[in-house]
């Protein structure tokens, strides 16, 4: 699944392109996502400026004065810049054309992401209950220390509560947790404070690696130019059980945690 280096990677690439632009069209093909694409979305969306693309989580915004472009990439999806006119592919479900003749393309194999229409103003119930991102002010190891007091679960899924804090996926907990020391089974009430302060700074960390180098890269994600990303090759623990540690050259791990495959070392994470 993209995960938010992923999405941020997919934001930076069509920005420049979408930035600016009147919306000529919308055409699609397919409506039947996770949520079906409405009706109205070619009516509401065509004529519009986009004003701003934002992320929120793994979640595009694409602002207009009209309202708001809510989408999601699912598990497999991919927003692409269309520019030479390149005939649709196989579940090419929807393209945005605009005025400058480029199109922004989503792509969709298994369908399970979204496009959804948000009026100026509206909270919609899949943005109301995130935590801070990040890589923002709002996001600090105090964070995560106070809501953790008194929870029994592995740190791993604690992490990665869209609650607790947003976008840090499967990949990027495993990393981040390695490079703390901290073992993803520990239970998150028993953290302390310090090595909260610590896991912190290595979860901004990774995010912006990830996010500079392109994004990491899954058999299902490509960026907006077609070209995958090249953090996989970075990753310490991720997809790695059974290999050598790169740090200490011992044995890793395996463990399943919250129906997630959890990789670590248990010399250098305790």
């Amino acid at each position: 699944m993209p995960e938010l280096p992923e999405v941020e990677t997919t934001r930076r690439g069509v920005e420049p392109w979408a930035l600016g632009q009147r919306v000529a069209a919308v055409e699609v093909h397919e409506p039947r996502l996770r949520w079906p694409v409405p009706a109205d979305l070619p009516a509401r969306l065509g004529g519009q400026d986009i004003l701003a693309v934002e992320r929120r989580a793994k979640y595009l915004l694409f602002h207009t004065a009209a309202g708001s472009l809510l989408l999601h990439l699912g598990m497999s999806g991919s927003l692409r810049v269309i520019r030479d006119g390149a005939p649709r592919r196989l579940h090419d479900h929807v393209d945005i054309l605009l005025a400058s003749g480029d199109r922004l393309r989503y792509n969709d194999p298994r369908r399970f992401g979204c496009l959804l229409w948000l009026e100026p103003g509206e909270r919609h119930p899949l943005l109301a209950s995130l935590g801070p991102e990040p890589l923002s002010p709002a996001f600090s190891g105090e964070h995560l220390y106070r809501l953790s007091r008194g929870r029994r679960a592995a740190i791993k899924p604690f992490i990665m509560d869209n609650a607790v804090v947003v976008g840090v996926g499967n990949i990027y907990a495993s990393e981040a947790l390695f490079l703390a020391g901290i073992r993803p089974d520990r239970a998150a009430g028993r953290v302390s404070l310090q090595r909260y302060q610590r896991l912190a700074e290595r979860i901004r960390e990774v995010l912006a690696a990830a996010i500079q180098q392109g994004g990491t890269t899954l058999r299902d994600f490509v960026g907006s130019d077609g070209s995958p990303g090249y953090f996989a090759q970075q990753l310490f623990v991720y997809g790695r059980a059974g290999q050598a540690c790169k740090r200490c050259g011992g044995l890793l791990r395996e463990r399943r945690l919250g129906q997630r495959s959890s990789v670590f070392c248990v010399t250098c994470q305790r």
